[in-house]
């Protein structure tokens, strides 16, 4: 049966569209932005504005007059009279006198504005577009902007002193609305908006030429480094060790920038991250890197791959500290033990954090409290420190202040009755467990041939059980999923962590469903399902979900994955120690599940070869496409599952092929199969909470499927009983809550089926529809291949298990 914690991160309607690593994401956003992007590019090109006589646009007259009536009541009202205009027009008083005086030019030439229509807070203009400045919940700030905001159609209030004032009639003349001009902001060719630039250095263009391009672009240029947003430089300047500007800027803090950023911020019609271009990273006293989310995302992943996991659950001493090399272990009181980690994502103020604190003691009774909080990636950019303390109270009670002052919530009956209360801006703890996460217990690499050399299971069982305990499984999965922050240990997350994650998923996609509304308030709900999950399900690219698919891929998928390591981490625990003393075979004992190569000359293997090469076609990745070999079948018996002698009791049974990730393989084997987490309108998840598999082993392929630099997998077959009663689908099933409760068998019909002329009985009246793969009647079908739901984990057992590899097709032999 399809494992469905991995089913949705390749299920697809075309060909080409299949399982995508953190990198394929990325493309797949870029490209949409790239696609957003063109089509507002060639709206705005095509747009003829009408002309003067002078050949200036209403657009740009309207800028001139603006800057005009800035210059002049900047002259003639002080700070406080334009203060006094905003309380008196319901405006927003709050910020710098800077800011104080833009808001009260713009409400005063174009129109008071109105609340924020999501969540009623303030809009701001920050010369790109108008933005909230409110709180939509007390899991994320606003995120509502817009380039038309609404604004008041009374006229605008004046005060006293502004009716004396010498400007008192310029600005009545924009009291009323039908005189007021319409504000234009035109983001598209003005990336450099708000930012103040220095030049140093022999560049490619002269510096008058990037000047009149940065002013040209919304940018100003300055000529010396104080306060400037950034500092262009050439190449040359790193290698001879900076000039007098670029060593202000180091010193300062600010970032010092190559050339290309001007060109491809320009291209590119938006500002690119500073962090990506920078040019003196190794030259600075620190060497400050570039955090992980600047980075592209391979170079991330590979970074994520070779960085070591710094905390490995509730009793794991932080790496950064370095007492665990002094004996040091998490100090614990009264059953509380004193170590928490916390995360929040808040994308309308582009927070994404995460925060540890320990007490932790050396032997010697010397305790020292650890307390780190930083963005994910940035560790020298992080706040960071480790204090010895004479006083066990005293470090005590900064603990706990400690705690208060990041999530707004008292410290004792967090961790002695799991009572929390999320508040706005505040963090919320990630609830670790108290096992090893698999990324820091599992073997690593140098350990795997010394753990299989002196391992007494068979080599080939050996070798398979070697290959689930490895580190670099789990640390793929999470790394796919973009869940693989070193700082938290996301596959040692507590039961009742992962609990309020489904009850927050369950609720979110409850609301979804019911929710009418397109419009702003629709996205703002959506915005903010985001920000709460990214914070319960630390992230290192969170971003804003936008339909079902992405909530099943990067979600959904995301909880069964992590829940599913959560168990393997249990099973494995900490095999850091001496391998001579057999890990793997004490792991086996404990998984439950006999596993026994079969022999390639029987008749199932035979059998099970001929159904894969029957019902597989080529796995599709970009432009290459894959073919699968077979290196070893294996029969198992999970005592989790229904035995042999229960299954073949039971009527309608089929064997049929499910799709796993190998991370994902070890709770299998030990817990047996659980239904999908919720029901959502895509493949994969359209049936509700069932066990999914399929006939065909192409759809089990795109799972088992990871990367062409990780060619093995796994596919399962299991024989599945559909009940008495099978019902048969072409769309997604109204309502899945009957189809659970009834425990209806369901088949889902592909637009693709395997040829029934060509299938068979095994043995005891199992069915094996092992059949070529031909178009079906079903063209409509959102499925490519049949799918087969059951709702009962008894009408399941996991009969064996193919390893196989993956192979570019047409390479030469």
């Amino acid at each position: 049966m399809k494992a469905p914690e991995t089913r949705s991160r390749a299920h697809a309607t075309h060909e080409d569209e299949k399982v995508g690593t953190r990198k394929h994401k990325a493309a797949d956003v870029k490209g949409e932005e790239a696609a957003d992007h063109k089509a507002k590019k060639t709206k705005s090109e095509n747009t003829e504005e009408e002309k003067d006589q002078n050949g200036h646009s209403n657009g740009e007259k309207v800028l001139e007059e603006f800057v005009e009536f800035c210059k002049t009541t900047q002259e003639k009202l002080s700070v406080e009279d334009m203060k006094e205009l905003l309380e008196v027009n319901g405006q927003d008083t709050s910020g710098s006198e800077h800011a104080l005086v833009l808001r009260c030019q713009d409400m005063m030439f174009f129109g008071p504005l109105e609340k924020c229509p999501v969540c009623n807070g303030n809009l701001e203009c920050n010369g790109r577009d108008y933005s909230c400045k409110g709180t939509y919940s007390e899991w994320s700030t606003c995120t509502f902007s817009t380039r038309d905001p609404p604004r008041k159609k009374e006229a605008i209030k004046l005060t006293d002193s502004v009716e004396k004032s010498d400007v008192a009639d310029l600005i009545k003349s924009h009291q009323d609305q039908k005189c007021r001009p319409h504000r234009t902001l035109d983001l598209l060719d003005k990336p450099f908006i708000g930012m103040t630039i220095t030049i140093s250095g022999r560049l490619s263009h002269t510096h008058q030429y990037w000047r009149k391009e940065i002013e040209k672009h919304g940018g100003k240029v300055a000529n010396t480094v104080a306060g400037v947003t950034c500092v262009v430089v050439a190449p040359a300047e790193r290698e001879r060790g900076g000039s007098s500007k670029v060593i202000e800027a180091m010193e300062t803090g600010i970032p010092v920038v190559r050339e290309a950023w001007l060109k491809d911020s320009i291209d590119k019609q938006a500002p690119q991250p500073l962090d990506a271009y920078d040019v003196v990273t190794d030259l600075s006293v620190d060497g400050k890197g570039i955090p992980w989310d600047k980075q592209d995302p391979g170079e991330e992943a590979i970074a994520s791959l070779t960085t070591e996991l710094k905390l490995y659950g509730k009793r794991g001493v932080y790496k950064d500290t370095r007492l665990q090399e002094q004996g040091g272990i998490i100090f614990e009181k009264d059953g509380i033990i004193y170590n928490c980690a916390f995360s929040i994502c808040d994308l309308g103020r582009g927070v994404n954090e995460y925060a540890i604190m320990q007490l932790v003691m050396v032997p010697g009774n010397h305790l020292h409290l650890y307390y780190k909080k930083g963005k994910v990636g940035d560790d020298p950019g992080a706040e960071e420190r480790l204090e010895e303390w004479e006083n066990l109270n005293e470090a005590i009670k900064e603990f706990v202040r400690l705690f208060e002052e990041l999530t707004g919530n008292e410290f004792e009956p967090w961790e002695r009755e799991k009572k929390f209360q999320k508040k706005p801006m505040k963090f919320y703890p990630i609830d670790m467990d108290e096992g090893v996460d698999a990324r820091h217990g599992g073997l690593a690499l140098r350990q795997l041939g010394i753990a299989a050399t002196h391992c007494k299971l068979e080599p080939v069982v050996a070798n398979f059980i070697k290959v689930l305990c490895s580190q670099e499984i789990y640390k793929y999965a999470l790394m796919e999923l973009c869940y693989d922050a070193p700082d938290l240990p996301m596959g040692m997350l507590s039961q009742l962590h992962l609990k309020r994650c489904e009850e927050v998923l369950l609720q979110f996609i409850e609301t979804a469903k019911s929710t009418k509304d397109s419009g702003p308030k629709a996205k703002a709900l959506w915005t903010d399902f985001s920000q709460k999950w990214f914070t319960l399900m630390h992230s290192t690219r969170p971003f804003i979900f936008r339909d079902y698919q992405e909530i099943a891929d990067y979600a959904a998928n995301a909880l069964e994955s992590v829940r599913d390591i959560a168990v393997a981490s249990y099973l494995i625990g900490d095999m850091s120690g001496a391998t001579i003393e057999d890990p793997l075979s004490d792991r086996y004992s404990k998984l439950g599940c006999p596993i026994n190569p079969v022999e390639k000359d029987s008749d199932d293997y035979k059998m099970i070869l001929k159904y894969l090469e029957k019902t597989y076609e080529p796995t599709k990745v970009g432009d290459i496409s894959y073919d699968v070999s077979v290196d070893n079948i294996f029969a198992v018996e999970s005592s989790a599952c229904p035995s042999y002698d229960e299954i073949k009791r039971l009527p309608n049974k089929v064997l049929l092929w499910c799709g796993t990730s190998t991370s994902n393989l070890l709770r299998h084997l030990q817990k047996g199969f659980m239904p999908a987490v919720c029901s959502l309108p895509v493949p994969g998840y359209m049936f509700g909470r069932a066990i999914v598999c399929s006939d065909a082993a192409a759809e089990a392929a795109r799972y088992g499927f990871t990367a062409a630099d990780r060619p093995e997998g796994f596919l399962v077959l299991a024989v599945a009983s559909l009940g008495d009663q099978t019902t048969e689908v072409t769309s997604p099933p109204e309502d899945t809550e009957a189809l659970e409760e009834k425990k209806i068998g369901v088949k889902g019909l592909g637009r693709k089926t395997t040829d029934e002329k060509e299938h068979f009985i095994w043995k005891d009246d199992i069915k094996v529809p092992c059949g070529r793969l031909i178009p079906s009647q079903h063209k409509d079908s959102p499925l490519e291949y049949n799918e087969f739901a059951a709702y009962d984990p008894k009408q399941g057992s996991i009969r064996f298990l193919v390893a196989i590899k993956f192979e570019e097709k047409g390479l030469p032999a």
